[in-house]
């Protein structure tokens, strides 16, 4: 016996009656073809005599007739316009709410609210930290002064500018960033539940609904210190569970940084290193300071509450946290290993758009009057 179709249309089975009765078959026996080959859900014994008797009187279309009815008169201009004066009062009203209050159907105005009124509702954007307009200035101030630093290469304006690549980003057309390096720490779980978004499926209307269940984060969790540049990782530094980062552990981690430079990256430290790094206590420690004075090393300025404008915050450990999301691992070495596998197995590209996205993230930032870039 052959396998029912399990997708189909209203309208393809309604054909096939069609075909069937004008081939002179019986509605019972269309109603069994119909059934062995679609299911029996496909269309019922009465609904397939009320379409054959249909066709007999001459009709052709196979889609729905126009409901007959009172005509809508709920959707006009004064229940528009009271609908709106309700929302502009309150953002949060809901679609319920605003039907009882009108005395007027729900499919009334969710129609107004949506069609009409071009209403759409959305959670509030998360931000790190309600900046102040002493935030917001400093912000604008040191992207304003880093922005003309890419107009410039060693004092020759002619040798660069700054085009505008596809999707609107900004593309640096020199080497202009092959002296900087960047760097974060952040913490990694032995088990990283993946989040709902990233387990999202696309799924047909007859499919059963996915379940999800809730997975907390494992308390065992090591801290990573990533150093990388636009050609790729430059220094991956992992912690001991338990070990989080200091002052003193820092800069052990930039003497390490120093020979990975030295090996990797030949002739930087004589042209002179710039380090990008965010405002955190052991990133701006008297001893990281004195190492830093010490070897001479440009830090590039960064805002404080900034992960916007830090490309290790919106670049790197996103995409790290995806790519661990759904995994558990047994040990730290296992994890490690991970870790290591990962950052090798990443495209130079994927190094270059982070660092190049620094340029429009300063724009940016300028236009929105010191405020939050989300992309």
């Amino acid at each position: 016996m052959a396998t029912p179709i399990k997708e189909w249309s209203k309208l393809e089975v309604r054909a096939i009656v069609r075909f069937l009765f004008s081939k002179g078959t019986k509605p019972s026996d269309i109603h069994k073809q119909i059934a062995e080959t679609y299911g029996e859900g496909a269309m019922s014994r009465s609904r397939v005599y009320q379409w054959c008797t249909w066709f007999g009187e001459g009709r052709t279309s196979l889609g729905d007739e126009p409901k007959s009815g009172r005509p809508k008169t709920s959707t006009n201009e004064e229940n528009t316009t009271r609908v709106d004066e309700l929302i502009r009062c309150d953002r949060r009203m809901k679609i319920r709410e605003i039907a009882l209050k009108l005395e007027i159907p729900k499919s009334t105005v969710h129609e107004i609210v949506h069609d009409t009124l071009g209403y759409r509702k959305v959670s509030a954007r998360w931000v790190p930290k309600m900046l102040t307009e002493d935030h917001k200035l400093q912000r604008v101030e040191i992207s304003q002064r880093l922005l003309p630093r890419c107009q410039q290469d060693n004092g020759d304006e002619d040798a660069m500018h700054i085009g505008v690549g596809p999707g609107g980003d900004f593309q640096a057309n020199n080497n202009l960033f092959d002296n900087l390096n960047t760097g974060d720490e952040t913490w990694v779980h032995l088990n990283t539940p993946e989040t709902k978004r990233d387990s999202m499926t696309w799924k047909h209307p007859s499919s059963p609904v996915t379940k999800k269940f809730k997975v907390q984060r494992s308390a065992a969790k090591v801290m990573a210190t990533v150093f990388w540049d636009a050609k790729g990782v430059i220094l991956l530094n992992i912690l001991p569970q338990g070990q989080c980062i200091s002052a003193a552990r820092y800069c052990s981690t930039l003497d390490r940084l120093k020979e990975a430079i030295r090996h990797k990256r030949p002739g930087l430290l004589r042209r002179g290193v710039m380090l990008q790094h965010v405002n955190a206590i052991p990133h701006s420690a008297n001893l990281t300071q004195q190492w830093l004075q010490c070897y001479d090393w440009e830090i590039l300025s960064h805002p404080a509450h900034s992960p916007d404008l830090a490309p290790s915050d919106f670049h790197l450990f996103g995409s790290l946290k995806r790519h661990l999301g759904g995994m558990a691992f047994e040990t730290e070495d296992d994890l490690i290993s991970e870790l290591r596998n990962w950052f090798d197995n990443l495209d130079v590209d994927f190094f270059r758009v982070g660092i190049n996205s620094l340029l429009s993230r300063w724009q940016k930032c300028i236009d929105l009057h010191g405020d939050y870039v989300e992309k």
